[in-house]
């Protein structure tokens, strides 16, 4: 943004016309007077005009003279302030006083314009997430006291009502919950929540009354690490818009010395020369050049581009990614957690005599007294199955009683246990054939991770468990492909399993087992190929991939801090599907800001041309000057309008 925006404007929070009631009598005097000396023709005198003229310009102009006589105080001659200055009492001084009006007040509209189009994209992206509730209800001494959200501890118990947001992260405390997470994820689809499971700030209650054990303090909620991030975004600057300011710094003296050849010139080499005119030309010449569309309308376009990201539950931690994405020809995705859920499910549940819940409540009975989470995986299912509704079909009455006792870990194979006084094996297929129990080979030729139970010595039955695929992983890769996108995946699971996934997915390049420093190497190799690599991860182990790759982006919902704090991108619902997105937000930023500087650099370059050849007056040039700078404006703006 201009030097000038910086020093000068100020926040249009509950900006009103009346704030502006200088300007505006300006405008209406140059109104009045222009109706009077075109419309009715009454000229009321050099004097008269002067007085009214130079009142409304002091009118106007007074905050613009005021910041350029510091800058030039201090020796800063060459910006758009003191280049409208300059053009503004150059016109005065040659008797052009309502084209001389003209210039101070449309430069300061566009000027009012430009800065309210800034500050309410920056406001809009604030708001996307700035919705953390000032104050809250908290279970003290077995009352509920309304305090301020700042003054709550760790471990305290808040009550939530139906409709409100959730005010602080911590774990449900209630049975179950049902919760809105568009403001987090960018989703609209309700969230249900069991109880133990985390719920964050800015999550809104849709159902009961609810209880949440505080886990984070006001400045450590999610909510605001996101709010943080998304308020430093708009700090950090993208090339272009580096380049553009560079660009204006060089631009402007050039502009100077050129409206200086233009009135000095002619006098060497035109038989007639008239200073006066010539003097116009260079005014004209001024008053076309002010960079002012450039270098306020790009950094509106990224902000708007980050603003439609944080919509839909993205979060770029710099306006320089949204350039780094439209660069993207490789993107390289860890497996667990990014392309699948990261939890272990149950997949299959193959049993010989027993019927499923029978046979499941023997599995669970023993699974139950382990942490492992495959054990976690089938414990779950199991109770899922067994407290079902019983089907048509009359089956034995399930005994809940089933407990087990003496449980042995075999280290590597699995458990062993007594249940209901049988001997009870569950573990892998080594563990049955280390107690010479005889079962299907072909289960040895499954990818997936298969979990065998043996009852008194004889098979039983066995249950696939697997890490099952997100629901929108293929159509994210397949969306890539399209694009001409080349997709890699990375996992330090076996060969077995990232086959078979790769395979579902339709990715052709994979590569198994492997450690961090593995994938590092492989990301090296393939930036020494010349790929522009987006890396998308979620754990720890991620972390040094995610700082390597020209992009990095962090699953936010699952991912571990580490890889959130490193990544480059934020995608907050965990969805591989959203990573198309981020490319065509990229994109979409780029050809609107690249729109705004052809159209800006077109138009100022035709009328300065016209300017200097004597056909375009004040008026043309104080008119396209705004007129590009508005229409700027209104193309930076509609990127929020995109769907993504």
């Amino acid at each position: 943004m201009s030097d000038r925006t910086h020093n000068h404007r100020h926040s249009t929070k509950g900006d009103t016309w009346l704030r502006h009631w200088p300007l505006l009598v300006s405008l209406l005097a140059l109104v009045v007077m222009q109706v009077l000396e075109l419309g009715f023709k009454v000229h009321i005198g050099t004097w008269p005009s002067l007085l009214i003229y130079g009142f409304a310009l002091l009118l106007a102009g007074y905050p613009v003279f005021a910041l350029a006589f510091r800058k030039a105080s201090r020796l800063d001659f060459f910006n758009e302030v003191v280049l409208m200055s300059v053009a503004t009492i150059g016109a005065f001084t040659i008797g052009a006083y309502s084209e001389g009006l003209a210039v101070m007040v449309f430069y300061a509209i566009g000027e009012w314009f430009q800065d309210a189009a800034v500050d309410k994209a920056k406001r809009n992206i604030k708001a996307l997430l700035d919705i953390r509730p000032d104050r809250v209800d908290v279970l003290r001494n077995g009352k509920i006291e309304s305090v301020n959200t700042r003054e709550v501890l760790l471990d305290e118990k808040i009550q939530v009502k139906a409709g409100e947001r959730v005010a602080l992260d911590g774990l449900l405390l209630s049975e179950q919950a049902t919760l809105n997470t568009a403001a987090l994820t960018g989703e609209a689809k309700p969230d249900n929540k069991r109880k133990g499971e985390p719920v964050y700030a800015g999550m809104i209650n849709l159902n009961q009354v609810i209880q949440v054990q505080v886990k984070s303090l006001f400045k450590d909620t999610k909510l605001s690490k996101i709010l943080q991030i998304v308020q430093d975004a708009t700090s950090r600057k993208s090339k272009t818009q580096l380049f553009i300011s560079r660009f204006a710094a060089v631009y402007t003296p050039i502009v100077f010395m050129l409206a200086l050849i233009v009135v000095v010139l002619p006098y060497f080499i035109v038989e007639e020369y008239v200073f006066r005119d010539w003097l116009y030309r260079g005014l004209v010449f001024l008053v076309i050049s002010c960079p002012c569309a450039l270098v306020v309308s790009i950094p509106l376009g990224y902000f708007g581009g980050i603003g439609l990201a944080s919509k839909n539950g993205v979060l770029f931690k710099g306006a320089n990614f949204l350039d780094v994405m439209t660069k993207v020809n490789t993107v390289v995705m860890d497996k667990t957690g990014t392309l699948t859920k990261g939890v272990f499910e149950v997949q299959t549940v193959k049993t010989n005599q027993l019927d499923e819940r029978t046979f499941l409540q023997y599995v669970a009975a023993v699974e139950s007294k382990s942490t492992h989470p495959i054990s976690t995986a089938i414990t779950r299912y199991a109770e899922h199955i067994i407290n079902s509704p019983k089907p048509k079909v009359e089956i034995p009455k399930p005994d809940y009683s089933f407990s087990a006792t003496d449980v042995t870990e075999i280290p590597g194979l699995g458990l062993k246990a007594t249940v209901n006084g049988k001997s009870v094996l569950v573990g892998n297929t080594r563990l049955l054939e280390r107690q010479g129990i005889q079962f299907d080979t072909g289960l040895v030729d499954i990818a997936e991770t298969v979990v065998t139970v043996a009852i008194d010595g004889v098979y039983e039955g066995h249950l696939v468990i697997a890490d099952a695929l997100k629901p929108d992983a293929k159509a994210a890769v397949q969306a890539l492909q399209k694009a001409g996108i080349e997709v890699v995946m990375l996992s330090g699971d076996k060969a077995s399993v990232v086959k078979s996934v790769a395979d579902q997915l339709g990715i052709k390049q994979y590569a198994p087992d492997l450690l961090p420093e593995h994938k590092v190497e492989h990301l090296t190799n393939l930036k020494a190929a010349g790929k522009t690599i987006a890396f998308v991860g979620d754990g720890i182990n991620d972390a040094p991939v995610i700082a390597l790759a020209d992009a990095g982006i962090a699953m936010g919902g699952l991912g571990s801090d580490a890889a959130i704090e490193t990544a480059d991108i934020v995608i907050q619902n965990d969805q591989p599907s959203k990573i198309p997105g981020l490319i065509r937000i990229g994109r979409i930023t780029r050809n609107i800001v690249w729109q705004n500087i052809c159209l800006a650099m077109g138009v100022k370059i035709l009328v300065l041309l016209l300017g200097a050849g004597g056909v375009a007056t004040l008026w043309e040039a104080v008119i396209a000057d705004v007129g590009v700078a508005l229409l700027a404006i209104l193309n930076a703006v509609r990127i929020q309008n995109y769907k993504i």
